[in-house]
């Protein structure tokens, strides 16, 4: 006897427009045939999937990126995920190997193919790094950690010797929490994140060690820049755009950096990625010197194997924290992504699928 099989669908698009954000209605869980192997491919069981920003992306009829599909309605959602392996017909992969791909559809069982140079394609997911841990493999060890280590080495320009003062939007976010505790490690005097409630500013400044949170919700966000970067701004990293990156943008100094890693707040937008800036930010981009390059970590999977051994060994040293907000159910995934997009998780949002 099979076990039983369901999965998540596209069941209509959001649209969109500020009026449109994504709703559990768009989405629906429907049985689905268990699934059969064929050669070059692996059956494997979903333990953990991933909820991620740009997936809002991926609901629309165009993405607006060239680096993004569109889902299809009807069709399963499919993200980043972990599982285990039940069947293999596939070389070198085996029953019980824990494996992660970026395209994992949200399915309790799933074929998946291997093989291939890119970060596509199902993986073996190293044991020795994650012990049991194997949901760390979407925060620290994916997309949030890698973009936050390689972002600030790649377009940061950290000086140890320069006393930088270095911000981060959604600083409690999956990426945030990670990008404001490398800023530090990597050598930045003055590390300020922003957050979207007093909770989450405790968080970021008692348990990451950020010396500033400010919650643009209920405070001035110029006062408290004022006040928290007396000095200016050197590296900002953008998690948000919008109206946070617009005030930002204004307490930048000259021949400053902002790494543009996301910008959640225009996702439900018609706006490009990324997005153009208000004239008068623009004008102070420019007069400031500042750099404001795209920055896609898919990019840079050659640098992904050095970067994972760095975080490991700040994790494993305890200079690095993790937090994770877990959801539990495969039917909970639309509720769990929508609550990521409204900011109600504090680091990495997870949905846990099934035990090993």
């Amino acid at each position: 006897m099979t076990a039983a099989n369901q999965k998540v669908v596209l069941r209509s698009r959001p649209g969109k427009g500020e009026n449109n954000p994504p709703r559990e209605s768009n989405f629906a869980l429907k049985d689905c045939p268990y699934p059969e192997v064929e050669d070059g491919q692996i059956l494997v069981k979903t333990l953990y999937l991933s909820a991620d920003p740009y997936m809002r992306c991926q609901m629309n009829a165009n993405t607006g990126t060239d680096y993004l599909h569109s889902f299809e309605l009807g069709q399963v959602i499919e993200g980043n995920g972990v599982g285990v392996v039940l069947t293999s017909k596939a070389e070198d992969f085996n029953r019980g190997d824990i494996v992660e791909s970026y395209h994992w559809p949200w399915q309790l069982y799933a074929t998946l193919n291997v093989g291939g140079l890119n970060c596509l394609t199902a993986s073996k997911v190293d044991r020795k790094l994650v012990g049991s841990h194997f949901s760390l493999v979407h925060g620290l060890y994916g997309p949030p950690g890698l973009a936050a280590l390689i972002g600030i080495r790649e377009k940061g320009h950290v000086d140890p010797n320069a006393n930088q003062t270095f911000v981060v939007s959604a600083a409690a976010g999956a990426c945030g929490s990670l990008a404001g505790q490398v800023a530090r490690l990597e050598g930045c005097a003055n590390v300020v994140g922003i957050c979207g409630t007093d909770e989450k500013c405790c968080f970021i400044t008692n348990d990451l060690g950020f010396d500033h949170g400010i919650n643009y919700k209920t405070e001035d966000i110029h006062a408290r820049l004022q006040e928290t970067c007396p000095n200016g701004i050197d590296i900002y990293f953008d998690n948000v755009g919008g109206d946070i990156t617009n005030a930002v943008i204004k307490h930048m100094n000259p021949n400053s950096h902002i790494i543009l890693c996301g910008t959640i707040s225009t996702y439900n937008s018609d706006l490009p990625y990324p997005p153009p800036l208000p004239d008068d930010v623009q004008q102070v981009v420019e007069s400031q010197n500042i750099t404001r390059d795209r920055f896609l970590v898919i990019n840079y999977i050659e640098k992904f194997p050095k970067s994972i051994k760095q975080l490991s060994q700040w994790y494993k040293s305890g200079k690095l924290k993790v937090r994770e907000t877990i959801e539990g159910g495969l039917a909970n995934c639309p509720k769990a992504f929508i609550s990521m997009m409204n900011g109600g998780n504090t680091g990495k949002q997870i949905v846990h699928i099934a035990y090993l």
